[in-house]
């Protein structure tokens, strides 16, 4: 019997993400087994650019999509994050297992909580969203881009002497590396990345017998949250390199959804959170995005910064 092949890149982050999915649906699909296909992507060629300057969206994922509609693989495997919110004709986004941590983390060696950093200090980030957040709430601080793999990122912050960094929670956790964290900052002022913690899984279109399986492994809730936060970046225009970020959490059947838009430099920042029934997350996220819209978002996302 063919096996099932899942496309993932090949960082230690990916490679844990992939086996995570694999573990998953290896009890589904047996007698059939489950393979990893390594794919190369834009984003994993340039470690040298700045993720702003490389297009933003799609670098880390384009090309998985384009082995999956040649038929290489027959179902990509992405961080939800990096996924772009427009449409691949032939692909669909099939299913979210369960979502990790969503949160930023603050790590330091010389400084026990962000708030702590003395005026001036550097911190490193490759995220345009952190980095806007940053300066909204500390515009003196000296940011500086940090590329690479996790491990790398880990090894500039010691070998550097930097005084912090920013990573997403959710990796440090997957791949061990909790231990690194100092603070898991606040999401009231730190929003995450849309889909941040959350494994997307794409399929063909036409492939129902491959959607059929990823069923199995979907997270409702989930699915039902970064369908929201996706919508709303959608309606804001996510291909855009403009920060902007989103939080979701459910309660007795009512998802909630805040979400910011800001200006690059920090200077500029709104703010919406909007809820309903959980059934309806299309239409929360469309519905929050038209509120950053008329509360001035509409202005963030037209100007040439």
């Amino acid at each position: 019997m063919k096996p099932l092949r899942l496309g993932t890149r090949s960082s230690p982050l990916a490679l844990w993400q992939a086996n995570f999915v694999a573990d998953l649906l290896r009890p589904i699909v047996a007698p059939s087994s489950v393979e990893l296909v390594l794919i190369e992507t834009h984003g994993d060629r340039d470690q040298a650019s700045a993720l702003s300057a490389m297009g933003g969206f799609g670098v880390f994922t384009k090309a998985i999509q384009m082995s999956l509609l040649e038929g290489r693989v027959d179902v990509a495997v992405h961080s939800l994050k990096d996924l772009p919110t427009i449409p691949q004709p032939g692909i669909e986004l099939c299913a979210v297992p369960p979502r990790g941590p969503t949160g930023d983390a603050f790590l330091s060696v010389q400084h026990r909580r962000f708030d702590d950093l003395p005026p001036g200090a550097t911190v490193g980030t490759s995220s345009l969203r952190r980095r806007a957040q940053v300066l909204n709430r500390r515009p003196d601080l000296r940011l500086v881009d940090l590329r690479g793999n996790v491990d790398t990122r880990l090894r500039k912050l010691y070998d550097q002497g930097w005084d912090g960094i920013i990573l997403a929670e959710a990796g440090l956790q997957r791949l061990g590396l909790q231990h690194h964290i100092t603070e898991t900052l606040d999401p009231r002022w730190m929003l995450p990345a849309v889909g941040q913690g959350a494994i997307g899984l794409e399929c063909r279109s036409h492939d129902d017998e491959t959607r059929a399986i990823l069923q199995a492994i979907n997270c409702s809730i989930t699915m039902a949250q970064v369908a929201a936060e996706r919508a709303m970046l959608a309606a804001l225009g996510g291909g855009c390199l403009v920060p902007i970020g989103a939080t979701s959490a459910t309660l007795d059947g009512i998802l909630t959804v805040r979400g910011t838009v800001l200006s690059p430099d920090g200077r500029r920042r709104v703010v919406a959170t909007h809820s309903g029934p959980i059934e309806t997350p299309l239409a929360i996220g469309q519905e929050l995005a038209a509120m950053l819209l008329a509360e001035g978002a509409d202005e963030l996302l037209a100007a040439d910064f």
